[in-house]
């Protein structure tokens, strides 16, 4: 039974393969329907081959399509092994990088430890440093101190080694006095020496003048090793007297500084005015002249004060300097006064300017 033209050409349009199973199809029908074909049959035929038909081209469609999408996927999936090639080469070389860096992390961190052993070493010594400028420190205020003392000591060897070089500048005048007597005596042996007949007489006499006179120079030198042993002496007792006029000073403060604070200042001390020292370290204390307390409108003060004999500029910095430690030690508001027996307008000034109450001996 012959098919239609338009299935012929659809079949035509398959791939080998399907072609081939389609055209073997047609032939079985076609047998078949060589052996019982009827009317009806050769309608239901026709209606399933021309449905067939129709399926068959667009099963060709579909494949068309499927044929497009698989060159698209193919050469998708080149692309894909290109770009996967790419991503090897890019993670063997990350993988070499990390190594390197995993190395260098390595590299790092030993230095590191190597660096905080050096700090704890390095915080270490400056630890002892700072202990070592502590003592430095420490040592530096005992000097400052002592050479405190120091110059004040020089002070009165000053005036001591003054009044010493009036003495001896009287002794050298009565020496020159001592020479001219001689020029006078020298001058009597040579009119003697043209007194030829009085000659024996008036030798004997020189002799005996400068018998006594040599003798009188042995006594003098010996009243001059004297003299020097006195003058130290005298070097040692100025040095006991001047703490004694300290203290004296000092001891005078004592009884009259209460009422004068309060009648000047609106101060009541509390208790007793003393000298105290003050520890400012392990065997280290700071020795305070005028020591205590008082109260003024309700508010605690502490009263800290000093006695110089001559009060000069630096006996007012050395003090300021005191308090200021004082203060370190006790957290007080201070009230500052010095006592001298005499000190110039300008030192005057100068500690009245710095906040300090300044009180002469003559006020007692």
């Amino acid at each position: 039974m012959p098919f239609s033209v338009q299935l012929y050409q659809a079949i035509d349009e398959l791939d080998p393969k399907t072609k081939k199973v389609f055209l073997a199809l047609l032939g079985e029908v076609d047998g078949h329907l060589n052996r019982v074909v009827t009317r009806e049959d050769f309608r239901d035929l026709k209606r399933i081959v021309e449905s067939l038909a129709v399926s068959t081209k667009e099963l060709a469609a579909a494949q068309q399509r499927t044929e497009a999408r698989v060159g698209e996927l193919a050469e998708a999936q080149k692309r894909t092994e290109t770009q996967i090639q790419a991503l090897v080469e890019a993670q063997k070389r990350t993988e070499t990088r990390l190594e390197q860096l995993a190395e260098a992390q390595q590299q790092t961190e030993a230095r590191l430890v190597e660096l905080a052993e050096a700090q704890k070493r390095t915080e270490a010594r400056l630890e002892q440093l700072a202990e070592a400028q502590r003592r430095l420190e420490e040592r530096v205020e005992q000097l400052a101190e002592a050479q405190r003392r120091l110059e004040e000591r020089v002070e009165q060897l000053a005036e001591a080694q003054r009044r010493t070089e009036e003495r001896v500048e009287q002794l050298a005048e009565a020496q020159k006095r001592t020479e001219a007597r001689l020029e006078q005596l020298a001058e009597a042996q040579r009119r003697l020496g043209e007194r030829v007949d009085q000659l024996t007489e008036a030798q004997s006499r020189t002799e005996a003048r400068i018998e006594a006179l040599a003798e009188a120079q042995k006594k003098t030198e010996t009243e001059l090793k004297k003299l020097v042993q006195e003058h130290r002496k005298t070097r040692e007792q100025l040095g006991g007297l001047a703490h004694t006029v300290g203290y004296r000073l000092e001891d005078e403060a004592f009884k009259v500084l209460p009422a004068l604070l309060k009648q000047d200042m609106g101060v009541e001390v509390q208790g007793k005015l003393k000298r105290d020292f003050l520890e400012i370290g392990p065997d280290r204390y700071l020795e305070v002249n005028i020591w205590g307390s008082g109260i003024r409108d309700t508010a605690q003060y502490v009263i800290l004060g000093e006695a110089k004999t001559q009060l000069k500029k630096k006996d007012v910095d050395d003090f300021l300097e005191k308090a200021r430690q004082v203060a370190n030690l006790v957290p007080k508001d201070q009230i500052r006064l010095l006592v001298t027996y005499q000190a110039s307008p300008p030192v005057q000034k100068y500690a009245r300017d710095k906040g300090v109450a300044l009180y002469f001996s003559y006020d007692f």
